[in-house]
């Protein structure tokens, strides 16, 4: 929106909203791939952090992806440790 005094801008900003998508999940996929690793590779450092990084995408974040990310993070914590003790073992 131009003013009378030529094409000066009024200050309001006319973006574009922001589209839905991948972009609102961040924390989620991250916790996901940590989860994911955690599985195969130090459960304890990955499977803790994927969880960690869920419950804040699902409760401080409300993200769409938050309840699968806790699933794969309690996974990948709990079945890392798992599959390492069969390995060690």
């Amino acid at each position: 929106m131009a003013t009378q005094y030529g094409n000066q801008s009024t200050g309001r900003y006319h973006g574009t909203p922001k589209a839905a998508g991948a972009s609102d999940n961040v924390l989620s996929i991250i916790a996901i791939v940590l989860g994911a690793i955690g599985l195969l590779f130090l459960p304890i450092v990955f499977g803790l952090g994927g969880l960690i990084l869920a419950v804040v995408a699902k409760f401080a974040r409300h993200e769409r992806l938050s309840t699968i990310a806790l699933i794969v993070g309690a996974v990948g914590l709990i079945g890392g440790m798992i599959l390492g003790a069969i390995v060690a073992g």
